[in-house]
């Protein structure tokens, strides 16, 4: 029979029940513990517990999405612009007025900067540079607008005086360009969005 049921020996019988209880007693308490390591007290359904464990904001990738009633800014081929002018000749004395047309060609609403301070106007004859309007250009400012998408706007005009234009001959008397039925070419630009094509019109 198993020495555990029957002790021998010259010990007495209440020795051995009692090192029997001290090691039944060991036996329960590694079992608690092992059960304590696997089913967390206050945890729901055992590893289901997990959904409550916060993510270290340090390690969490960063947000691409547009905070909500932020319009996010028009992206690069979203935006057509076109250049435009009041008429497609010009008596003598008549000037030029220039302006361009800004759409968004997107699905989507935008915003982009369309003030002053970012509109360009260019006019060349051939490769030559005729006229820039940044050249002496007075209180630029900025604009953020929305844009819907298939709604263009128009700027505002800008009038060309028919002289040739440099950043050295603002506070001077500049000579008139050719005309007599001369062509000219109106490139425009806002920000990072080029002008498509170029608007043609005559001097005379």
């Amino acid at each position: 029979m198993s020495t555990l049921r029957n002790p021998v020996g010259p010990k007495d019988r209440k020795v051995y029940i009692r090192r029997r209880l001290m090691v039944l007693a060991g036996i329960v308490a590694v079992i608690a513990v092992i059960v304590l390591i696997f089913v967390r007290p206050g945890a729901s359904g055992g590893a289901g517990g997990a959904s409550e464990v916060s993510v270290p904001e340090d390690i969490v990738g960063e947000e691409t999405a547009t905070p909500d009633g932020e319009i996010p800014e028009c992206a690069e081929g979203a935006v057509t612009v076109t250049p435009t002018t009041d008429q497609t000749s010009y008596a003598e004395g008549e000037q030029p007025a220039l302006s361009m047309s800004i759409e968004n060609t997107g699905e989507e609403v935008c915003a982009a900067d369309l003030g002053t301070a970012m509109q360009e106007f260019e006019i060349t004859s051939g490769d030559d540079a005729v006229w820039r309007s940044k050249d002496c250009q007075e209180d630029p400012e900025h604009l953020n607008v929305e844009l819907q998408p298939g709604e263009p706007l128009e700027t505002e005009t800008v009038a060309w005086d028919r002289t040739r234009s440099s950043a050295e001959t603002c506070d001077i008397t500049r000579d008139p360009v050719p005309a007599d039925g001369s062509s000219y070419h109106l490139k425009v630009k806002v920000g990072d969005f080029q002008g498509k094509d170029t608007a043609q019109f005559l001097l005379y």
